[in-house]
């Protein structure tokens, strides 16, 4: 089972069919839960209950279609194939054939490739799908009436999959709407319109199957999924609501086989339109940033840092002199609300913040050692090389003295043996000179630490969000957290460099 990128390839060497792969079990699992979804929506709607100002099947499309059709194009891209490309892709039998040959090696040639796109702007603004257009070296868009025109590419944002292209035209095109993406309801009517199999313009309808889809294409993913048949060729194609406003933008189908299986995947206009928006101002997407690195909470997490409900974005680093370190957000803060919209899962966060303009002052609600706090915000500019040139080389001069090495400690309570930080356990383990805390040096396959992955060569840095220099202060905040009657503590793990909150449950004596 796959998820694909909807794109036609007119030459099988044009390598624009992104896929994803899954697991079958995730996939059988993933079906099943539609399955049932579908059978609940079913039961709701026989019983009537639930349902407000609920909209009847149109009894035809066609004066929908007929609005729309001339505002949506056809994109042929044509990309230069090297020979050591080519040559990647044939038979190894064939290959020893071609080496045999003199001057066999084959030439660079053309290969093409189809998609859509729809047109925003009378002047000749077009938008479609970043992999429509990915590497290619011409772009033409055919319209609706078969007039070809060469296009230019004003930006692309891999990270939602959407570029921008501009037509020179002699006089208005027929321009489409964006529409409210977050006023679609599930079950709502949609119209796709796109170019599958190199067809032309195709249009289907169907209805909104779910909102908020995550499917790994990238770290702002909040696709809308729907029923309405989407080939590939479609990428890049508009998705209708039945105002005939732009709403979606076909990019993506979960399929065995590439072809449409009633589930496909399009990105939310609201996101769009504000990526788009800051293309054609700028050449490139300008989001905000916050200057953190983030973790999902868990059960244990939760109770480990007193946390009224499973909410919220566990803060595991800090970029130093970033907007979140000026502001006070500290690592161990849980974000509850970003600019008064509840944070209810880790991977919501991000797409809030780079959905906020540049330098606008925000207000963050933290949970910090059982309390909420507001901090001030002024975002930054997320730059994709930002959190790199952050980090900073080790300064030798200002090396920290090393402590005396000491003997290993057993904390039985969590399964664990540790030690000080000292020169031999620095070579040991290859830990830089600016590591703190406490190295773990073993651990019980049967104990609680085993269970959540800890190793040795793991550095304790803090338990429940204190400082820990020796087996002695652990094991303290150990004894602190059964005196209270807590069943987990929570560790901040530094592992060759990357923080981590995990939170381990107390074994009874």
């Amino acid at each position: 089972m796959t998820i694909a990128r909807s794109l036609s390839a007119g030459d099988r060497t044009a390598r624009y069919s992104r896929i994803i792969t899954a697991p079958r079990e995730a996939v059988m699992q993933y079906v099943l839960k539609l399955g049932f979804f579908a059978v609940a929506v079913a039961a709701l709607l026989s019983s009537g209950a639930g349902i407000a100002q609920a909209r009847s099947a149109p009894e035809s499309f066609a004066d929908l279609a007929e609005k729309s059709l001339p505002s949506v194009v056809n994109i042929a891209t044509t990309q230069t194939i090297s020979a050591d490309s080519q040559m990647q892709d044939l038979d190894e039998m064939f290959r020893e054939f071609l080496d045999r040959r003199q001057g066999a090696k084959p030439r660079p040639r053309k290969a093409t490739s189809l998609g859509s796109g729809f047109i925003i702007d009378p002047n000749g603004y077009i938008v479609t799908n970043n992999h429509v257009i990915e590497n290619a070296d011409e772009i033409m868009v055919v319209m609706h009436d078969d007039t070809e025109l060469k296009a230019k590419l004003i930006g692309r944002d891999p990270k939602t999959d959407l570029a921008l292209l501009k037509v020179d035209v002699k006089k208005p095109l027929p321009a489409v709407k964006w529409g409210d993406s977050t006023a679609l309801r599930i079950g709502d009517w949609v119209l796709a319109i796109g170019n599958p199999f190199g067809l032309g313009g195709s249009v289907t309808a169907g209805i909104v199957s779910a909102h908020q889809r995550d499917i790994n294409a990238g770290p702002y993913d909040d696709f809308i999924q729907t029923d309405a048949s989407i080939n590939r060729g479609n990428s890049g194609g508009p998705m209708f609501n039945m105002e005939g406003e732009v709403v979606g933008i076909n990019s993506a189908i979960f399929s065995p086989s590439g072809g449409s299986v009633g589930i496909g995947f399009a990105i939310p206009s609201n996101l769009a339109k504000s990526v788009i928006d800051q293309i054609r101002q700028f050449g490139h997407p300008r989001r905000g940033w916050l200057g953190v690195r983030i973790q999902s909470i868990s059960e244990d997490l939760a109770e480990g840092l007193k946390l009224p409900s499973v909410k919220g974005a566990l803060v595991a680093g800090i970029t130093p002199s970033g907007p979140a370190d000026k502001a006070g957000i500290k690592q161990g803060d849980v974000v509850l609300r970003f600019d008064g919209k509840d944070v209810t899962q880790m991977r919501g966060l991000p797409r809030m913040v780079a959905e906020t303009p540049v330098n606008k002052k925000v207000d963050v609600v933290v949970w910090r050692k059982g309390q909420e706090m507001t901090l001030s915000v002024t975002l930054g500019e997320l730059d994709e090389n930002a959190e790199e040139a952050a980090v900073s080389e080790n300064d030798e001069d200002s090396q920290q003295q090393e402590k005396p090495d000491q003997s290993s400690s057993k904390i039985t309570a969590l399964g664990l043996e540790l030690a000080a930080i000292g020169d031999k356990q620095r070579q040991d383990f290859d830990l830089g000179e600016d590591v703190t805390g406490v190295v773990i040096v073993d651990v019980d396959p049967d104990g609680p630490a085993a269970e959540k992955d800890l190793r040795p060569g793991d550095v304790i840095v803090e338990v429940d969000q204190k400082a820990v220099e020796t087996p002695k202060e652990v094991a303290a905040r150990i004894k602190t957290a059964q005196d209270n009657g807590y069943r987990v503590v929570t560790l901040l793990v530094d592992r060759q460099g990357e923080s981590q909150w995990i939170a381990v449950k107390i074994k009874k004596n």
